[in-house]
C-alpha cells in the first residue's frame, strides 16, 4: 500500500524504520512544523522531519491537518492509509475521510486505557504492572476508535517513562506493520473498545512533575519515573529548583541511617543521599542543579552541603527560574 506515516518525535522512529523495511510503499512524512529554540534561535527539525530529509521523501509540514492547502495536498498523493505514531495534532474528519483505509493510530496503551497524550508516563504514575500498545482506527473522539490490535509488554520495577517507551515503540512496529498487511489483504477486521476500564491520560505539565515529600515513597518513585525524561520531576532548594533523576526505594535502612526523616529532610552519608517521605526514605540518585549538569547527588550534596534543618521542597520556585528536566531530559 502507498502509505504516509504521521509522527514528530523520536519514538515515530522505530514504527517508521519498520514501515520502510516492509513491502509497503511510503510515499511522505508528516510532522509538526520546525521549531526556533534556545540562544542562537536556531531551526530544529523533529525526527521524524530528519528521517524525511534524510530517505529523499516528501515531509509535509502543516500548522493544522485542517488547512485547506494540505487536503488538497493530500488528496493529490491519494495515499491508501495514513498511519500514525505520535503526531501531536487532531485530525479533522475531513482529512480523515481521504484515505480508503483511513488513518490507523499506534497508541502505547491497551485501550480504553489511558486515552491521550501521556499514556505511559500515566500507567507508570498509577503503578500498573501490564501496559501495552493498541492499533485503532482514527476517528474524531479522542482515542475512541475501534481497534484492530494489541501488544502486551511488563512494566519493570526500575522502568521510566522513557524506558517502557522505547520498548513499546520496537513491540509497537510490528503491530503496526502487521495491521497494514491485514487492511491490504483484507483479512483484519477493527473492534469497538470495551465501554468499560476507561481512564484519561492528559499530558504532564510541569508543576505536576513536581515533587510533593509529604507522600509515600513509593508514590514518589512512580512520579519520577513517570516523568523520566519529560517534563523531568523537580523540587526546591534554597529558593531554586532541582532537577531529580530516578530515586530507590530504601527497604532496609543501614545501622548508620536509622532515624527516622520528615518530608524533605536531607541526610547526607558517605555514598548516598537519603530523602524523607511520608514512610520511609528514599535515595536520590542524580540531580540537576539550575544551570547545571546532571551529577551524582552525593557530589551535589559536597558540594551544597546542606544544614541539618534545611529540607527539599520547602520553597516555591521563582516564578522566572528556569524548568531544569531530569538528566536525560527535555526541559
Amino acid at each position: 500500500m502507498r502509505i504516509i506515516v504521521a509522527g514528530t518525535p523520536e519514538v515515530a522512529l522505530p514504527p517508521l524504520e519498520a514501515i520502510h523495511a516492509s513491502p509497503h510503499e511510503i510515499i511522505a512524512v508528516l510532522t509538526r512544523p520546525d521549531t526556533v529554540a534556545g540562544r542562537g534561535r536556531k531551526v530544529s527539525r523533529s525526527p521524524v522531519a530528519q528521517w524525511g530529509d534524510e530517505h529523499g521523501l516528501p515531509v509535509l509540514q502543516p500548522a493544522k491537518p485542517g488547512d485547506p492547502e494540505f487536503l488538497e495536498l493530500l488528496k493529490e498523493l491519494a495515499p491508501d492509509c495514513v498511519a500514525v505514531i505520535a503526531y501531536g495534532a487532531l485530525v479533522p474528519q475531513r482529512a480523515l475521510d481521504v484515505p480508503r483505509h483511513g488513518w490507523v493510530n499506534l497508541h502505547f496503551s491497551v485501550l480504553p486505557a489511558w486515552r491521550g497524550a501521556a499514556p505511559v508516563q500515566r500507567a507508570l504514575m498509577a503503578g500498573d504492572q501490564v501496559t501495552g500498545a493498541s492499533v485503532f482506527q482514527l476517528e474524531k473522539g479522542l482515542d475512541t476508535g475501534p481497534v484492530y490490535g494489541v501488544m502486551t509488554q511488563t512494566v519493570h520495577a526500575g522502568d521510566t517513562a522513557g524506558d517502557l517507551l522505547g520498548r513499546l515503540a520496537e513491540g509497537g512496529a510490528g503491530l503496526l506493520v502487521a495491521v497494514l498487511d491485514g487492511l491490504e489483504t483484507g483479512e483484519i477486521e477493527a473492534h469497538p473498545q470495551p465501554e468499560e476500564g476507561v481512564s484519561l491520560a492528559p499530558k504532564i505539565l510541569v508543576e505536576e512533575a513536581r515533587v510533593d515529600w509529604a507522600q509515600p515513597a513509593v508514590a514518589i518513585d512512580r512520579r519520577v519515573r513517570g516523568c523520566t525524561p519529560a517534563p523531568g520531576a523537580w523540587t526546591t532548594f534554597r529558593g531554586a529548583r532541582l532537577g531529580l533523576g530516578p530515586v530507590s526505594l530504601l527497604v532496609v535502612e543501614t545501622e548508620e541511617g536509622a532515624q527516622p526523616l520528615a518530608p524533605g529532610e536531607l541526610r547526607v552519608l558517605k555514598k548516598a543521599v537519603h530523602v524523607g517521605t511520608a514512610t520511609g526514605p528514599v535515595v536520590l540518585g542524580e540531580v540537576r542543579p539550575a544551570g547545571k549538569k546532571a551529577m551524582a547527588a552525593v557530589d551535589w550534596a559536597r558540594g551544597a552541603r546542606p544544614a541539618g534543618d534545611e529540607r527539599l521542597g520547602l520553597e516555591d520556585a521563582p516564578e522566572d527560574a528556569a524548568v531544569t528536566a531530569a538528566p536525560g531530559g527535555v526541559a
